[in-house]
């Protein structure tokens, strides 16, 4: 593996920021400007591990190493987010550790916030709400589904007010020995493995806490393709989390799927009942199939109305695709995971695949 800027004998920091990083030309500079303007009074440091980029993000990484010891690259060539991770805290020298992503713009103090939350809520892995921010009219559109519970489910790290126990928050603040005691992230998952290392934490009699004052902006895919394979993703790896513990960690990551089951069970039976000149059979899936189709157009509309209301009407228009991206790609996704992990010993799928391919 190899290391820029590395310093053995350097002074104790106390802080260690880890960022799993590939292909992020368009967005390292912001985050590594990011992470220098932290008004932090703690020692401190940052390593990048790259997964083996092609575009310049080596050479931006490398530049900004050169100038300032406090920046560490490595190379992470398993590629996925979990294996970078794992190196870099494996390299890191702080008691505390802190995970950024590259997508995202951080508070100048958010990892004061983190420390001090860390410190005072008794939690083992504390963050902050998944504020999102975003430019183009569509991406503002997916931002506000985004925090729709009617797109995600009601998981409270989409509400942007909430404060108090959670069971999972974007990136994360761990003391190093926690993360150690846990096993690190699972390297068998491309997607899903924040979720996953959660769920171990809280079932091994940990605490996570969310503080709004944790301040961060993701900026969400807009571009309904990148969110569909994004989301596909998502479900299919959701899957093999529940494969390793036998158990959802929440009953809402079920819903998409069973609902789009439904419909295609109902289509089916209207299909096989067309075939055998069944017209009663075929009238009543075709009126259940209806009921479900209607049900569900008629909460996309009182969703997309009221998402709209409470962010901006410019957007109205664009959000019944973008639930449906959300609910299809997420319901299709863990379809294909069924499919795929119906064998306990299931290989996991090349990294080419639609399954594994990081995409942004």
């Amino acid at each position: 593996m190899s290391n820029t800027n590395t310093t053995p004998e350097a002074e104790p920091v106390r802080i260690s920021i880890v960022v799993a990083c590939r292909n992020e030309g368009n967005s390292i500079r912001s985050l590594v400007q990011s992470i220098l303007n932290q008004d932090l009074e703690d020692s401190w440091e940052a390593i990048f591990a790259d997964g083996t980029s092609t575009d310049q993000t080596h050479e931006i990484l490398s530049a900004y190493c050169a100038r300032d010891d406090r920046l560490r690259l490595i190379d992470n060539p398993k590629l996925i987010v979990s294996a970078g991770l794992n190196a870099a805290i494996a390299m890191a020298r702080g008691e505390v550790i802190i995970r950024m992503d590259g997508h995202t713009r951080y508070a100048p103090d958010y990892c004061r916030m983190c420390v001090t939350a860390l410190e005072t809520a008794g939690a083992d892995n504390v963050g902050g709400p998944a504020r999102t921010q975003t430019e183009s009219i569509l991406g503002r559109a997916v931002a506000a589904a985004f925090h729709s519970r009617f797109s995600t489910g009601g998981a409270k790290f989409h509400d942007v007010s909430y404060r108090g126990w959670v069971d999972t928050v974007p990136y994360g603040c761990w003391r190093k020995v926690t993360l150690l005691n846990l096993g690190l992230f699972d390297e068998s998952l491309v997607r899903n493995q924040d979720d996953e290392l959660n769920l171990r934490l809280i079932r091994s009699g940990g605490k996570i806490w969310q503080d709004p004052s944790i301040i961060s902006w993701y900026s969400p895919r807009a571009d309904l393709s990148k969110l569909f394979r994004q989301y596909f993703q998502y479900g299919f790896w959701k899957v093999a989390v529940i494969r390793k513990h036998r158990l959802p960690s929440s009953w809402r990551h079920l819903v998409p799927v069973l609902w789009l089951t439904s419909n295609f069970m109902l289509l089916g039976a209207m299909a096989i009942s067309k075939m055998m000149h069944s017209q009663e059979w075929f009238a009543t899936a075709g009126f259940m199939w209806i009921a479900l189709a209607g049900l569900y157009l008629l909460a996309t509309i009182v969703a997309s109305i009221s998402t709209a209301g409470r962010n901006n009407w410019m957007i109205l228009a664009y959000l019944p695709a973008i639930f449906a991206t959300f609910h299809c790609s997420y319901g299709l996704g863990f379809a294909s995971g069924l499919v795929h992990f119906r064998n306990h010993r299931a290989s996991l799928p090349p990294s080419s695949s639609a399954f594994s391919k990081l995409t942004r």
